[in-house]
């Protein structure tokens, strides 16, 4: 059972359109995870720490990847272990800072995820092949507006808080 099969129809409109929203996201991320699973023997999490490191050839010390991923760091250095044992990343000291580490893609690394980040992109344009090019239009600035609503409300938040 899905989340939105939790919803009734007695309940907002919008909270079923969150769960709606929610239940999609799952069901993209489930073929995701199979599929890089299937096809490269790999996780999504070791999937997004490279993708992190792919945007930043120079690498990200340990907590900086921490703070990007929003995981703990322990949660960073297990998967690094894997991809250092692997080949695909590689570990360098800090200049200045004995305990930090610098994490960045080896060659290796960078050709393996390029193959990954082509098949996770093919994976989400199937995801939305159901929609035409101007409902996906429609769906995108819909999307935006309501991420700038919250941004609004959260933004809000703070200042109250303040």
């Amino acid at each position: 059972m899905d989340l939105e099969a939790r919803a009734h129809s007695e309940h907002a409109h919008e909270l079923r359109l969150w769960l709606r929203l929610l239940t999609c996201s799952q069901l993209i991320e489930k073929r995701v995870r199979a599929g890089l699973r299937e096809h490269f023997d790999t996780t999504l999490p070791r999937f997004d720490l490279m993708a992190q490191l792919e945007r930043h050839p120079e690498g990200l010390k340990m907590k900086e990847l921490s703070h990007r991923l929003m995981v703990t760091g322990g949660n960073v250095t297990g998967i690094t272990d894997q991809l250092v044992a692997e080949g695909l990343v590689e570990r360098t000291g800090v200049e200045g800072d004995r305990r930090a580490f610098r994490v960045r893609l080896t060659d290796r690394g960078r050709r393996a995820f390029t193959q990954m980040a082509e098949q996770h992109e093919h994976w989400i344009v199937e995801a939305f092949e159901g929609l035409s090019p101007r409902d996906l239009e429609q769906l995108y600035k819909l999307l935006g507006k309501v991420k700038q609503h919250q941004l609004d409300l959260n933004q809000r938040l703070t200042d109250a808080l303040e």
